[in-house]
């Protein structure tokens, strides 16, 4: 029976407006009623998430930062593992020299360029101008999705964060040259003490080598008294491969990429199907 579902965000229970439908939010409301543990597990900051679940009159605890944080239903800190400080502030040096668009999550905001929309928006230029079979609307919402998120705060360089004396818990970098992100790739995958996953397309993301939403999930379950067989999780994308080969049960999107597909224990409806709630619907008749 399961007693814990832990659901991603984006390309999950988020639609294609990035908005949790009314069907997705009654299932929710459902398990809870039904005594099941709803856990967000996403990439996204916690009070990021906070903010998309204001109007719910839902409270939930929350594996943020693809893992390297969680936070009680009230917004407390409970477990979080932040990068060696060195670690990130030499990541950040290389992004930096290779002029990557990045985002540095802590728990307070999310760190990023001053002039980091600016530089996106170049790089889209340069990469339409030499594909102009590329879609224009694909990349424009792959940014607005970028800045809609909540918390920003600014900075001109990395520098300025090895002052502020914070926890660094993962560390996006973005951009639509797929030779660069290639690049990035290959000065990472290697690193000892680092762990990078990607969550969507034009981006990857560094974290603690111990950080992933799958080793969150069985902390959390363990901290909840649930076997980790009473467990379910539902998700897109490759930042959700631990959580849903940790999980019990498990089922990838629709709209997941095959390699998902296969790694999940079963398919569901797409994020715009409301197949979150088909999933919980069908937990729930377990």
């Amino acid at each position: 029976m399961t007693k814990l579902i832990a659901i991603d965000l984006d390309g999950t229970l988020l639609n294609e407006k990035s908005e949790i439908s009314e069907n997705n939010k009654q299932a929710l409301l459902a398990a809870q009623a039904q005594g099941i543990e709803v856990v967000i597990a996403t990439g996204r900051a916690h009070f990021d998430v906070q903010t998309i679940f204001k109007d719910t009159n839902m409270k939930t605890w929350i594996i943020g930062a693809n893992g390297a944080t969680i936070h009680r239903p009230n917004g407390e800190l409970f477990h979080h593992l932040p990068m060696k400080h060195e670690d990130a502030l030499e990541s950040l040096n290389w992004l930096e020299q290779e002029g990557f668009y990045y985002e540095i999550f802590s728990n307070e905001a999310i760190l990023t360029p001053q002039n980091g929309r600016e530089r996106l928006t170049i790089e889209m230029d340069r990469v339409l101008s030499g594909n102009p079979n590329i879609s224009v609307e694909e990349l424009e919402q792959a940014i607005n999705k970028q800045f809609s998120q909540t918390g920003f705060s600014y900075i001109d360089s990395h520098k300025e964060v090895s002052e502020m004396g914070i926890d660094i818990y993962n560390i996006l970098a973005f951009s639509f040259d797929e030779a660069k992100l290639n690049k990035g790739w290959e000065q990472f995958k290697d690193h000892n003490d680092l762990t990078i996953v990607s969550s969507a397309n034009h981006n990857f993301e560094l974290e603690h080598k111990n950080a992933s939403k799958g080793n969150a999930l069985a902390i959390l379950a363990k901290k909840l008294g649930i076997h980790i067989a009473d467990t379910a999780a539902v998700g897109d994308s490759f930042n959700d491969l631990s959580m849903l080969t940790t999980a019990g049960r498990s089922a990838a999107m629709g709209n997941a990429p095959d390699a998902i597909k296969e790694a999940a224990g079963e398919v569901t409806l797409s994020n715009h199907e409301n197949g979150v709630a088909h999933f919980i619907n069908s937990l729930r008749k377990q």
